[in-house]
C-alpha cells in the first residue's frame, strides 16, 4: 500500500463525511423553540444551576484508562509476532512498557489516580 492509496483513502473518508453532513442538512427540518434550548438531563427537568463545573480528576482518570486500554490494543499484535521477531520484539515491548510506566508514575505523583 503506497502513498497514493493512503491519499485516496483519506479523500474517500473526507468525501463520505462531507456528503453525510450535506444530506443531513438537506433532509432534516431545522426548527428552534424554547423547549429545544433547555438543557436535557435524562428526561428529568433540571433543578438549580445547570452550568456547574466538574472536577478535572474525572477526566484525567478517564484519559489514563484510555491510555492503558490502547496499550492492550498494541499488545495483541506484538504477542502474535513476538516469537518470529525474537529479542528485538522483547526489547521493543520493554521500552513500550517503560514509557507507559513512566506515564503511570507521573499521573500517580500528580494525584490523578486518587478518587474523591
Amino acid at each position: 500500500m503506497g502513498a497514493s492509496s493512503m491519499i485516496i483513502l483519506i479523500l474517500a473518508a473526507l468525501a463520505f463525511a462531507g456528503i453525510a453532513v450535506m444530506v443531513s442538512k438537506i433532509v432534516t427540518k431545522s426548527t428552534t423553540n424554547k423547549q429545544k434550548a433547555q438543557p436535557y438531563e435524562c428526561g428529568i427537568p433540571t433543578t438549580g444551576k445547570t452550568w456547574i463545573q466538574f472536577n478535572v480528576g474525572y477526566y484525567l482518570f478517564a484519559l489514563i484508562f484510555l491510555i492503558f486500554d490502547v496499550e492492550l490494543v498494541f499488545l495483541y499484535p506484538w504477542a502474535v509476532v513476538a516469537k518470529k521477531v525474537g529479542w528485538l520484539a522483547f526489547a521493543e515491548i520493554v521500552i513500550f512498557f517503560f514509557i507507559l510506566f513512566t506515564g503511570f508514575v507521573y499521573a500517580h505523583k500528580k494525584g490523578a489516580l486518587k478518587w474523591q
